[in-house]
């Protein structure tokens, strides 16, 4: 099992992996929002679902900006940054998504397997070895 290099880098990896799976979620109830505001004819409630749209929106790009940085330590291919890069056979996927499994696995299980090279990677740092 591979490790990370620095603390900061897990903090990186959890805090957009957070950011990932609050942007589906709060797309989610934005849209229950703009389509209860749409039946009731409700103008309060549409301006807070537009804002909760907006909030979405602003952590879409946040979140697309720094996840680039996020790089399984194997194959170095950012596994939460949407790339057009060959997926393994064997990735799983969640809402059409390969990155939402390696958050969620993140979140839930501090360690993730990769969805270009497979290998897993514990949220952890890896030992300083020292040189004699």
């Amino acid at each position: 099992m591979h490790r990370l290099r620095s603390i900061t880098t897990v903090y990186r990896f959890r805090l957009l992996a957070l950011m990932l799976c609050g942007k589906y979620v709060l797309f989610a109830i934005a849209s229950v929002f703009l389509i209860h505001a749409l039946i009731d004819s409700d103008q309060s409630l549409a301006t807070s679902g537009a804002a909760l749209m907006g909030l979405t929106v602003l952590m879409t790009v946040w979140q697309w900006l720094l996840a680039e940085r996020t790089g399984c330590p194997l194959c170095l291919a950012p596994v939460l940054a949407r790339k057009k890069c060959a997926t393994h056979r064997h990735a799983k996927t969640l809402l059409g998504s390969h990155r939402l499994p390696v958050a969620l696995d993140i979140l839930f299980c501090s360690r993730f397997r990769c969805p270009y090279c497979h290998e897993v990677t514990a949220l952890e740092v890896r030992a300083k070895q020292s040189r004699h």
